[in-house]
This record gives structure tokens, sequence and C-alpha cells, in this order.
């Protein structure tokens, strides 16, 4: 198991009920995200995903890619996909890139700073960890090897190893390249976060509990 923490000073105890997890494919973010927001009393705002109708604020934002554009679309092509799919009037043209970019942002942002303002919520993907930074709320990383992640993702999704393992491709290209075109920044970075996790080397349940005793530690960290 891999645990780093931040030294950073500590915070005033309620932006310890402010916490943002990135979570690689099959790093378990889908169950400790959930759990970790039912087990603070927070409210869980979840991944961004183009398979998703009921979320809020989510507009045109997507983390994944769609099976098509896995298999054909290279990554830096994903933003170009996205504006030819929007819909358009008879004599509209898309709009350029870095408009939807800036669309895209703030599409994906409402809630992410919704809960900063509130100064508590699990946020689970989004980039939250970037658009935050580290003076606002505590940022968790999942992450492991590939093989292992496949097989943890076969568990929580109830797919083969081989299904797990062409989602994990898809998705962790499709997961960088959302956070890269719209921030600049890789999200696997290490420095964009105060706790990082091989979530493949203990149960899910131990990772919630670590991440709790972390914020726990945090707060008592003399400012």
């Amino acid at each position: 198991m891999t645990v780093t923490a931040d030294a950073a000073t500590g915070r005033a105890p309620h932006e310890s009920r402010l916490v943002t997890i990135s979570a690689a494919y099959g790093a378990g973010g889908s169950v400790v995200a959930p759990g970790l927001a039912e087990r603070l009393g927070v409210p869980f705002l979840q991944r961004m995903t183009s398979t998703t109708d009921d979320l809020e604020d989510c507009g045109p934002c997507v983390e994944q890619l769609t099976p098509a554009e896995a298999r054909h679309t290279p990554v830096h092509r994903m933003l170009t996909a996205l504006v030819q799919g929007m819909p358009v009037g008879p004599t509209q043209s898309p709009p350029p890139a870095h408009l939807l970019e800036d669309e895209l942002r703030g599409n994906a942002e409402q809630g992410i700073h919704r809960m900063a303002a509130s100064g508590e919520g699990v946020i689970l993907g989004r980039g939250a960890a970037v658009v935050l930074g580290k003076s606002r709320g505590f940022h968790v990383r999942l992450d492991g090897p590939p093989d292992r992640r496949a097989a943890q993702g076969a568990t929580i999704e109830g797919i083969s190893r081989d299904e797990a393992m062409a989602r994990l491709g898809a998705a962790d290209k499709a997961r960088t390249a959302y956070v890269r075109r719209l921030y600049r920044v890789n999200p696997a970075d290490n420095d964009h976060y105060h706790l990082v996790i091989d979530s493949t080397a203990i149960p899910l349940t131990a990772v919630t509990e670590i991440i709790l005793q972390a914020l726990s530690a945090r707060t008592m960290v003399p400012s």
C-alpha cells in the first residue's frame, strides 16, 4: 500500500467536511466516495458521465468517451467531437473550441463551487481538486496497478476481467483528457492531493477509514 500525506497547516474543522476524490478506473471511487459522504453526513456530488441523465448542472460536460470515441477518436480531438455533436440551428455553426471549454468548465464547476461555499460535501471526479486548489478542501487520489484495478473494477461492476480491462483503457484516457483539456494539468499528478492511496492493495472499507482518520488528524494540526 502506498499512502502519502501532505504536511500543510491545518484548517478550520468544518473544512475537513469538504473532500474531493479523484479515482482511476477500478480504484473504487464509485464505492469510496458515496460511502465517505454517508459516514460524514454530507452531500455527495458524483462524477459527470455521458451515460448519466439525472445529474444537476451537467450540460454537455462528460468525463468519459463514448465507446465509438474510445475506439476511433484521438484524445486531443475529444472537444471537437463534442462540438460536432451539439445541436445547432440550420444557419448556426458550432462554437469555437475555446468557448466550448468555457462552457464545459462552467457546467462542471457549478456544483463544485456550491459545495465549497457550504463548506461540506464529497465530490467524485470533475477535476475538483484542481478547481479548488489545496487551500480549500481535502483532496484524495485513489489509484493502483492497472491489472489490480481491472480485477477490482470487474468485481465492482459485475463484468468480466477482459471487459474491465477494456473499460480501464477508455476511462483512464477520457478522464485524463478531460482534466488536461480544461485545466492543462495531469490529474494523476500527486501534487494536487493531500492523500494518495493504492486502493487496490487493501479493502475499500479500509480506504474509507484511512481517509476519515486523515481528516480527523488534519483538523488537529496546529495552524
